[in-house]
């Protein structure tokens, strides 16, 4: 009875661990899913890590980026997570105008005059 008890129990281990796997293998698909909404995602946050360094953007402008970018990373997650982890086209889309209307804001504001004094 104790043989047949350890059995059940590693065989449930193997369960609980290939389910782990599993998730956590969906959850780095999810990621590659969207490779051109994330590479356009970082590129723009790295404009704005940029603006920052060379004073173009201040304080108030940048919480406004960054809010911004997060804006769209928590449509995109949330859009993901009502449809098993993938975008339908129209998400692509939707997100797609979001970051072409984010890619202007960061350029105007980098480029509106306005200087962050050190």
């Amino acid at each position: 009875m104790k043989k047949s008890a350890l059995i059940a129990a590693i065989a449930a281990l193997f369960a609980i661990s290939g389910v782990a796997a599993a998730q956590v293998q969906s959850q780095s698909q999810q990621t590659k899913k969207t490779p051109v909404i994330n590479h356009r995602q970082r590129t723009q946050q790295k404009r704005i890590a940029q603006g920052v360094k060379s004073g173009q953007l201040t304080r108030g402008e940048t919480r406004r980026l960054e809010r911004q970018q997060a804006r769209i990373q928590r449509t995109k997650r949330r859009d993901k997570m009502m449809n098993g982890g993938k975008l339908t086209p129209k998400e692509k889309a939707h997100i797609n105008r979001m970051q072409n209307r984010a890619s202007k804001h960061i350029y105007r504001t980098k480029h509106n005059k306005r200087v962050r004094h050190h």
